[in-house]
C-alpha cells in the first residue's frame, strides 16, 4: 500500500486498513507498556462487564477453545482473571476478572480512550457521531 498524504483521498479499503493499523499500533503500544498482548486486552475487555463460560469466551474472541484455555491460564497466573463454577452446574466454568484485573482494565482503558480521543480530535461532533454509527453498523452486520 502506498503512503498517502492527507490531501489524497483513500479508497474504502485503504482507509479502513490504515485505520486498523493505526488502532492496532495504539493497542500494541499501550499493551506493551503494561506487559499485555492485544489478545489479552481483548480478553479483559470482554470480561469487563460479563462472566462468560469458556465456549462463550471463545466465540467472543473468535478463537478455538484450546487457545482460550491457554489465554485464560496465562491471565490467571498473572492474577488478572479467575475461573469459578456456577451454583447451577458445578462442572460449568465461568471466567471473571479479579481486583488486579479490574485495576489493569481501568488503566489500559483510560490510556486507549485518551489516545483514540486524540486521534479523532480534528473531527467535529457530527463526524464523530457518524463514524460511531457507521462502525457500529459494520460491526453489527458481522
Amino acid at each position: 500500500m502506498a503512503h498517502n498524504t492527507p490531501s489524497q483521498d483513500l479508497t474504502i479499503v485503504d482507509s479502513l486498513v490504515q485505520l486498523s493499523f493505526l488502532i492496532q499500533a495504539v493497542l500494541l503500544r499501550i499493551g506493551t507498556a503494561h506487559d499485555v498482548s492485544i489478545i489479552q486486552i481483548r480478553l479483559l475487555g470482554v470480561l469487563r462487564d460479563r462472566e462468560p463460560g469458556m465456549m462463550e469466551l471463545a466465540k467472543f474472541l473468535n478463537l478455538d477453545k484450546s487457545s482460550v484455555t491457554g489465554l485464560v491460564d496465562r491471565a490467571e497466573r498473572r492474577g488478572l482473571v479467575q475461573r469459578t463454577t456456577t451454583p447451577e452446574d458445578g462442572r460449568a466454568i465461568r471466567v471473571s476478572v479479579t481486583a488486579n484485573g479490574r485495576e489493569l482494565i481501568a488503566e489500559v482503558t483510560a490510556e486507549i480512550e485518551g489516545e483514540i480521543h486524540t486521534l479523532v480530535a480534528g473531527l467535529s461532533d457530527d463526524e464523530r457521531k457518524q463514524m460511531t454509527a457507521i462502525a457500529s453498523r459494520i460491526f453489527a452486520a458481522q
